[in-house]
């Protein structure tokens, strides 16, 4: 017989939570402290969405994604989550840009870009620092209509090579283009520019350990290899209940941690909205897929500290946001790990990233498709050989993810890493109006994209649910005929 992987669930929960990526499980998390009945269902038989990880032979673990955020992330994980997650939160010092036009190395804060802005590439410090001060403004309800490429060309005209330098880095973080609205760059510049760049010590395994821990202690109902078929709503437009792995569950809430699009169009259906709503979803972008090598060097082999944490390496003249997606590949980061990175462990890691479009990779033969991904491998390889000169002879393993796999893995529509663009924000904060009790904590509007923007959203989302619950009583009254929060 097949394992049930629904045994023992209630028949109704205050909320439902589909899908575990960062977002969901902290609006799970705080619901669950303010004493909601909340059930979290996963289709993967791992938590973290895209920050995750996976294991393989000889004891590697990789981390999925590349591994920063900002300093905020200490703030929301000691608020949201607990002290002992924000104390293995550290910063990341090494961080290079290799390229034709320059040669840097930073801490990625406001006083090292500062410097190297004007002592470098002579820029007036006065301009810099009114870059600085307007990035830091930007909030969502300003005026919306200026470009990412407006934006510099306001500050720094004509400066290519200054345009890379503050691009790239938001780019592979997010997917940012320079025609996006200058809102979804300054926003996520200036997070990153407060302190610098942190990741987690431990490895995400031990972040979503610890997490999956402090959820169980507040009571969330975790289930894994859970696929939600169907979100049920009743003519009036309330959330009613959900279809899982074949078993209807009622609830008061859904919050959504899963693509957009899916959870509107596919898992409750165009029928139950307002046409308006239906064309604004249907008009809402994805944001671009990616690919990543893993490599693995073998016990008791190492590159040099030199190599630094983060890596932007490149061959392209200027900012290009069509080569970074290119098949032919002429841009990549490299994430180095080192045992410090996950304490305990004498292992020596590398990932490399590269953005991506899932069109280029979607409809190729599996001949075709399995040679492409040994043909990036390759060229991989080539490229690290600057840095690490006898990778290959100390290489323990490699493999490579495209957009196809993270599709298969995620569900994401069309493997997008990044969520949607910036129209996708509205659509998702109005979800709530269109349906009573259904709401979307999912990647958005690129400024929620990334580990910090995950977690913050989940905290907004889950405000929002705790308001409506207040409105009327728990379905979980079993337990006394009391309202959950009582």
């Amino acid at each position: 017989m097949p394992k049930d992987f629904l045994k023992n669930t209630k028949d109704e929960y205050d909320v439902v939570v589909i899908g575990s990526g960062l977002g969901g499980l902290t609006s799970a998390n705080i619901l669950a402290r303010q004493g909601y009945s909340v059930l979290l269902l996963e289709h993967h038989y791992q938590l973290g969405g895209m920050a995750t990880w996976f294991k393989r032979r000889n004891g590697h673990i990789f981390d999925i994604s590349l591994h920063g955020f900002p300093h905020g992330m200490i703030k929301s994980c000691r608020k949201y989550w607990t002290k002992d997650i924000a104390d293995s939160i550290v910063q990341l010092k090494g961080v290079r840009f290799e390229n034709p036009q320059f040669s840097v190395r930073t801490t990625f804060d406001r006083k090292d870009f500062t410097q190297i802005l004007t002592e470098d590439f002579g820029i007036e410090e006065a301009t810099v620092k009114a870059f600085f001060d307007k990035a830091r403004s930007m909030n969502f309800f300003d005026d919306q209509q200026m470009t990412v490429r407006e934006l510099f060309e306001e500050f720094f005209p004509g400066r290519d090579d200054v345009v890379r330098m503050l691009m790239e880095p938001i780019t592979y973080a997010n997917g940012s283009t320079l025609e996006d609205p200058a809102i979804t760059y300054g926003i996520v510049f200036s997070n990153f520019m407060s302190k610098g760049v942190y990741t987690f010590e431990g490895g995400t395994d031990a972040l979503v350990g610890k997490m999956k821990d402090e959820l169980l202690r507040n009571g969330v109902d975790l289930r894994i290899r859970t696929l939600v078929e169907k979100i049920e709503v009743t003519p009036e437009r309330q959330v009613e209940a959900v279809v899982v792995n074949g078993k209807r569950i009622k609830c008061r809430c859904v919050v959504s941690n899963a693509n957009l699009k899916s959870t509107i169009l596919k898992m409750v259906g165009e029928e139950h909205f307002d046409d308006q709503f239906i064309e604004d979803t249907k008009a809402v972008r994805l944001n671009s897929s990616s690919c990543q090598v893993y490599m693995a060097l073998k016990p008791g082999e190492s590159f040099d500290e030199s190599c630094g944490d983060l890596l932007f390496h490149s061959e392209h003249n200027g900012f290009d946001i069509e080569a970074m997606l290119s098949m032919d590949v002429s841009s990549r980061t490299f994430s180095f790990y080192y045992p410090q990175t996950r304490p305990g462990s004498d292992r020596y890691l590398i990932v490399s990233s590269t953005n991506a479009n899932y069109t280029d990779w979607a409809d190729l033969p599996e001949d075709v498709y399995q040679q492409e991904k040994r043909n990036l491998e390759e060229t991989t390889l080539q490229c690290l050989e600057q840095y690490v000169p006898d990778i290959r002879q100390k290489l323990d393993h490699i493999e490579t993810a495209t957009p196809r796999t993270f599709e298969h893995y995620t569900r994401h529509i069309a493997g997008s890493s990044f969520g949607t663009k910036f129209e996708g924000l509205q659509v998702s904060k109005d979800l709530p109006l269109q349906i009573g009790g259904l709401f979307h904590a999912g990647s958005v509007g690129i400024i929620m994209s990334g580990w910090l923007g995950a977690v913050n959203y989940g905290v907004i989302v889950s405000n929002d649910v705790d308001k409506f619950l207040l409105s009327g009583p728990s379905v979980s009254a079993a337990d006394g005929n009391q309202p959950a929060n009582a």
